[in-house]
């Protein structure tokens, strides 16, 4: 657990994701197509169909939780109201432990709230997997599989037969400036080739919804830049519902339509800020004048 990020719920507050099980075989451990077990964080899986996207709706969301070994309960979140319209990207930024990270686990169905209501495309999600895409902070690539094994990871686990999976994937490795490392391993790519194969294997599922929780965080300033430029012309052709979580008021401002504030934790909803640039969006767009207004009321709203 991070310094100052929120503890997990107690047990009985989790329910396990809807994954299908991978039938365990012996294979060699460089055979990049062999089934292998999946890790237990292993993103949330939701089944591969074309994308359509969705809204996401939030309500009075309160979550409370007890850490181990305190008598004092916690309060995560407190009356979240959070709106995300088909198709919009909307990103979240709060300081550590305000709840960003608990808010993307309601929407994941991997976290059950103490109160409120959360929706995607009208369907209630909590403690329900399989609505949404969920990339959690760590690319959780599995340094047994290749590329491309890892890449249809989530496929195979929602129950798409490997070839089918495999065959879906391959165009997406050009798309995603991965062309010609289908066969490298994990350690054999960068620390943005990983993010960007990470982000493959969750836009592989179908799911009308991505939920983001920091992917960029662990790479420098100018890889980060170039990122934001990729990611944004990936949407632009793919038009899913994306709710993406930072601490970087810059990159909410480059990659998002509207920006959201979140308090010290108990995280409530502090501002809110549309961002109507044309896209794409170069990284420069954050020294423009009507985006420096913009971070500065966020700054403010943050307390700096």
């Amino acid at each position: 657990m991070r310094p100052g990020r929120a503890a997990d719920p107690p047990p009985q507050a989790r329910r396990p994701p809807a994954v299908a099980p991978v039938a365990p075989e012996s294979a060699a451990p460089d055979a990049p197509d062999a089934p292998e077990s999946a890790a237990p964080d292993a993103p949330v899986t939701a089944p591969v169909a074309a994308p359509v996207a969705a809204d996401v709706d939030v309500r009075g969301l309160h979550h409370t939780f007890r850490p181990h070994g305190s008598r004092e309960p916690v309060i995560a979140l407190d009356g979240v109201d959070l709106h995300v319209p088909a198709g919009g990207f909307v990103s979240v930024v709060g300081p550590s432990g305000c709840g960003k990270s608990t808010l993307l686990r309601v929407l994941a169905g991997l976290l059950v709230p103490t109160g409120g209501t959360a929706t995607v495309g009208g369907e209630d999600v909590r403690g329900r997997p399989g609505h949404v895409a969920y990339l959690p902070q760590r690319d959780l690539l599995l340094p047994w599989r290749r590329a491309l094994a890892n890449a249809v990871l989530g496929a195979e686990l929602a129950g798409v037969p490997r070839e089918e999976a495999q065959r879906r994937a391959r165009p997406l490795f050009e798309r995603f400036g991965l062309a010609g490392f289908e066969r490298a391993w994990p350690w054999e790519l960068s620390g943005g080739m990983r993010q960007r194969l990470a982000l493959l294997r969750t836009f592989l599922l179908g799911a009308p919804v991505l939920v983001l929780d920091e992917p960029f965080a662990a790479l420098d300033a100018i890889t980060r830049r170039a990122m934001y430029a990729w990611l944004g012309e990936v949407w632009m052709d793919d038009r899913r519902t994306v709710l993406f979580v930072t601490h970087d008021v810059d990159e909410a401002l480059t990659l998002a339509d509207r920006v959201v504030v979140l308090s010290g934790r108990p995280g409530r909803v502090v501002t809110e800020v549309d961002v109507p640039m044309p896209r794409p969006r170069p990284a420069t767009v954050v020294t423009e004048a009507d985006v420096v207004e913009r971070k500065r009321t966020l700054l403010e709203a943050l307390g700096g």
